[in-house]
């Protein structure tokens, strides 16, 4: 015996002419942060020869010509943690955009049921006496029926997208996973430039520790013969205090470069995802800085904004929170909702391969939080606010990227510019050294003074060691401010 039990199920023509019905505002692109000409200042700014409109390559570091650096940067790109993460942000990201394309099918299950009952006091048999169940039991005066229950059943429910509230949480999917790949890419822009600033801080500070302790070795020389002089009657005791504290000055000065430099080999480790010290063998031995290109290619001003990956990552938060305020209108609609049950069974378990003896029921809901006190429309103006937040940082985001790329520029042209003037002081450093020299051959100079002309001259090469690694830091900026160095 079959018995079915129908609900009147609206028509798939109305559905899905209410389906096509999407609410809330529709992303219009991202708003107009900053002018053209204040897109353009910080490169129009910046010294003709320092800068190129050729197209800049996202190896930007290549062109420096230390394979070293070239080797640190790609283990960092590959194995950093903060990649990692990055990388699992965005695997979460995908798959929460599976989820909400899921949550627009139906939902189905299947389900399986033994029971097995026992009902004092009351008897079912068949007409002709027999019990049903062949467990009736009347002894001791009490009657009872043992049943035992079998069934098998597929239920299926799904909600309608009526209002596009679904179809609202899969675009605000979509652009989660779009910003999750900008913030991925923005931490790898990242991650290139702080191995890169990290090398030349360490390459500074080897040079500096070298030079000083050459300082140290003249110093500590000329410390001696003012001594010797002194002895002979040919120097005074402030001559003596004079170069015992120049040189205990020197060797102060040491110590701090020596802690910096192990650090910046401990932040190189961490930042390939080694621990601390891996890298100090191959790092111990004191190597050149390496200098920018003659000049350096920025590409069209006006894709600033374009390239950097924060800027897109914000920019994709604002498209998902504006698509987030159409979920929250969807919400103060109607909601359709179908449900399905299919089963078949009896109280034998021959019961359950009688297909044509089955037990349907399709019910259509409709339901409407239409009396809610203002909570659906308060969620609403929560959503809208969200959406103003994410459109001011956007726009903060475009106009930090304006300052980045204008303040690392100005810094690059005035870097320039100090580069040249110290190379210039130490060639005239290293000339005095070696005219002092020649008056020391021909016996108009004293082995002191000579002494003195080197440690000027030595701590006019560590004053432009700094400056270079400064130069070469800001070219560093600069590729960060085009948002480069992202896979």
């Amino acid at each position: 015996m079959r018995s079915i039990l129908l609900l009147p199920l609206m028509t798939g023509a109305l559905t899905a002419t209410l389906a096509g019905c999407t609410v809330g505002p529709d992303y219009a692109g991202p708003p107009r942060a900053a002018s053209d000409g204040a897109t353009a200042a910080a490169f129009v700014r910046a010294d003709a020869g320092a800068v190129t409109a050729a197209p800049p390559v996202a190896d930007w570091w290549k062109p420096l010509g230390d394979p070293l650096l070239d080797d640190l940067i790609a283990r960092a790109l590959a194995g950093n943690t903060d990649v990692k993460a990055g990388e699992a942000r965005l695997r979460q990201a995908r798959a929460a955009l599976g989820e909400e394309r899921a949550n627009l099918a139906p939902k189905v299950s299947a389900s399986a049921m033994y029971a097995h009952a026992h009902v004092p006091g009351v008897a079912f048999g068949s007409s002709d006496g027999s019990d049903s169940s062949g467990g009736g039991d009347s002894s001791g005066g009490s009657s009872g029926t043992d049943l035992n229950l079998y069934n098998l059943g597929f239920n299926a429910s799904w909600e309608v997208d009526l209002f596009g509230g679904q179809r609202r949480a899969v675009e605000a999917a979509r652009a989660g996973i779009e910003g999750a790949e900008a913030s991925l890419a923005d931490v790898q822009v990242s991650i290139a430039a702080n191995v890169a600033k990290s090398y030349l801080d360490l390459r500074d500070r080897q040079q500096r520790i070298a030079l000083g302790q050459q300082s140290i070795a003249w110093q500590e020389e000329a410390l001696t013969l003012t001594r010797q002089r002194l002895e002979r009657g040919t120097a005074t005791a402030m001559e003596v205090a004079q170069a015992e504290g120049q040189l205990a000055s020197a060797r102060a000065q040491i110590a701090p470069l020596a802690a910096e430099r192990d650090a910046y080999m401990n932040a190189l480790a961490v930042l390939t995802a080694q621990e601390p010290g891996a890298l100090d063998a191959a790092l111990a031995a004191t190597g050149e800085i390496p200098l920018p290109p003659a000049t350096v290619p920025v590409g069209d001003p006006a894709r600033l904004i374009a390239n950097r990956p924060d800027i897109r990552a914000a920019e994709r938060e604002l498209a998902a929170d504006t698509a987030k305020i159409g979920q929250a209108e969807a919400a103060r609609f109607p909601r359709l909702s179908f449900m399905g049950l299919i089963g078949i069974g009896g109280t034998k378990i021959s019961d359950l391969g009688k297909l044509d003896d089955f037990t349907a029921l399709a019910a259509p809901q409709l339901s409407w939080s239409f009396l809610d006190f203002g909570r659906s429309k308060a969620k609403v103006h929560q959503s809208e606010a969200v959406r103003d937040e994410a459109e001011a940082r956007y726009r903060g985001t475009v106009l930090t990227a304006l300052r980045d790329a204008e303040d690392s520029l100005a810094r690059y042209r005035e870097g320039r510019i100090t580069v040249a003037a110290l190379a210039r002081a130490r060639d005239k450093a290293a000339m005095a050294e070696s005219l002092t020299d020649q008056r020391f051959q021909s016996g108009t100079a004293t082995r002191v003074a000579v002494l003195n002309a080197r440690r000027d001259r030595s701590s006019a090469e560590q004053n432009l060691v700094t400056a270079r690694a400064a130069l070469t830091s800001d070219y560093v900026a600069i590729q960060k401010a085009l948002g480069l160095a992202w896979r």
